[in-house]
C-alpha cells in the first residue's frame, strides 16, 4: 500500500506568502487613511452636537481644531473642503476630500472621502 503525501510544496508556500505579503502591504498603505477618515467623522459628529459656531469661518476653525485631537493630518483637509449646505430647514456640514497614496513605483491609490452631518442650533 502506497501512502500519498499531502501538503503544500515550497514553491506553493512561497506563492501564498507573496500574495499575502502583497495584500498586507496594501493594507499598511490604506488603513491609516481610513482611520484618519473615521477621526474626521468623529470630529464632525462633535461639531453637530455642539452647534455653537456662527459662521463658516468659525465652523472651519473649530472643525480643524477638533480634527487635531483625532490625529487628522493638517495637510489632509483644506478649508475649501469644508462647506455648509442648506437642507431640511437647517444647515448641513459637508466635508469632501481626496487623498492620493503612493503604492508601488508609479501606481497610486486615489481615495475619495465624503461625509455630511446636520448642525444643531446653526444660525446662518
Amino acid at each position: 500500500m502506497k501512502s500519498r503525501q499531502q501538503g503544500i510544496t515550497l514553491i506553493g508556500f512561497a506563492i501564498v506568502l507573496l500574495v499575502l505579503g502583497f495584500f498586507a502591504f496594501m493594507a499598511m498603505k490604506l488603513v491609516p487613511s481610513y482611520i484618519e477618515y473615521f477621526g474626521v467623522k468623529k470630529a464632525m459628529s462633535q461639531m453637530a452636537t455642539s452647534g455653537n459656531a456662527q459662521d463658516l469661518d468659525s465652523l472651519r476653525r473649530e472643525l480643524i481644531f477638533k480634527m487635531g485631537f483625532q490625529y487628522v493630518d493638517d495637510a489632509t483637509i483644506q478649508p475649501k473642503d469644508i462647506t455648509i449646505d442648506r437642507a431640511n430647514n437647517g444647515a448641513m456640514l459637508h466635508v469632501e476630500y481626496d487623498k492620493q497614496i503612493p503604492f508601488i513605483y508609479n501606481i497610486d491609490f486615489l481615495l475619495h472621502f465624503e461625509n455630511s452631518v446636520q448642525l444643531r442650533n446653526a444660525s446662518m
